[in-house]
C-alpha cells in the first residue's frame, strides 16, 4: 500500500501574528513556520498505519524551498520519501487540489491522506476538490480510519452525531484533530530523515501552470473588545446583559 501525504508550511500557531503595511497579508520577516497542524496529524496517522500493515508514506509540498525544514520534519516522524513541488507562485485551493492530482497520476498511491484544512486559511476546499478531480471517494474530517481487505473505514463527527462512511480504495481522506496526537519527534528519526530521498520537481516539468482566483485585497486584526468579568449570581447577570450589554 501507498500513501500520500500533503503538508502545507504555516505559520506557527503560537506565533504572534502582524498585518504587514500593504494591509493584504501577514508580516513574514522573522516569522516561525511549522507543518500545518492538520497535515502533521495525517503523517502521524500514515505513519500508524504503516506500522500495522507494510505501506510506504510519501509526503509532497508545493511551496518554495523553505519547505524543505517541514518537510524533514515529516520523514523524521516516519514518511520514507518526499516530493516537493517548486513554486514562489501562489496556488488557490484548485490550482493545490490541481498540482497534487498530477502527484497522484504520478506516485499511483491507494490513500490520500492529508489535513482537513490549513491553519493559514482555513478554506477546507482542496481535498474535496482532489477528490472530484479523481472521481475517488472521499471522507473529510475523520477521527477514525480502519483499513479493510481493499476497503476503509472511516468515522467522522458532525454537529449531529458521528458518522461513519466505508468506501473502496483508492480513497481521499482529510484528518480532523480527533483523530491522533502526533508522536515526539526523537533524535535518530532526525538522523535518518537527513538521508531520505526528497524529489524536487516544478510546474513546468508537470505540464501546470498555478491558478490563484482568489485575491486577498483587504487584512486588518480584529476589532478590540473588553476583557470578560465573572458575576457573583444570576441577578448580576442578568442586570449587566440589560444595562451593559444592552441584550435584554
Amino acid at each position: 500500500m501507498k500513501i500520500l501525504v500533503p503538508i502545507k508550511r504555516v505559520p506557527d500557531p503560537y506565533a504572534k501574528i502582524k498585518v504587514n503595511s500593504s494591509g493584504d497579508g501577514i508580516e513574514t520577516v522573522g516569522l516561525k513556520y511549522e507543518i500545518n497542524p492538520f497535515d502533521e496529524i495525517a503523517v502521524e496517522e500514515a505513519v500508524r498505519i504503516a506500522e500495522s500493515a507494510h505501506s510506504e508514506i510519501v509526503v509532497v509540498s508545493i511551496g518554495s524551498v523553505e519547505c524543505e525544514e517541514q518537510i524533514r520534519k515529516a520523514l523524521a516522524m516516519g514518511a520514507n520519501r518526499a516530493i516537493l513541488v517548486e513554486t514562489s507562485e501562489e496556488c488557490d485551493s484548485l490550482g493545490i487540489a490541481k498540482i497534487l492530482s498530477k502527484i497522484a497520476d504520478k506516485e499511483q498511491p491507494d490513500i490520500i491522506l492529508m489535513g482537513k484544512q490549513a491553519i493559514d486559511d482555513d478554506s477546507n476546499q482542496s481535498g474535496q476538490m482532489l477528490a472530484a478531480i479523481r472521481k475517488w471517494p472521499q471522507a473529510t474530517c475523520a477521527s477514525k480510519i480502519t483499513l479493510e481487505n481493499g476497503s476503509v473505514q472511516v468515522i467522522r463527527e458532525t454537529d449531529t452525531g458521528q458518522e461513519t462512511l466505508k468506501m473502496p480504495l483508492p480513497a481521499v481522506i482529510t484528518a480532523d484533530l480527533r483523530l491522533n496526537e502526533p508522536r515526539y519527534v526523537a533524535l535518530p528519526g532526525i538522523i535518518k530523515a537527513r538521508t531520505k530521498p526528497i524529489e524536487k520537481l516544478t510546474l513546468s516539468d508537470m505540464g501546470i501552470k498555478a491558478e490563484n482566483r482568489v485575491k486577498i485585497t483587504t487584512m486588518r486584526h480584529p476589532q478590540g473588545r473588553a476583557p470578560g468579568r465573572k458575576v457573583a449570581n444570576v441577578d448580576e447577570l442578568v442586570k449587566a446583559l440589560k444595562e451593559e450589554a444592552g441584550v435584554l
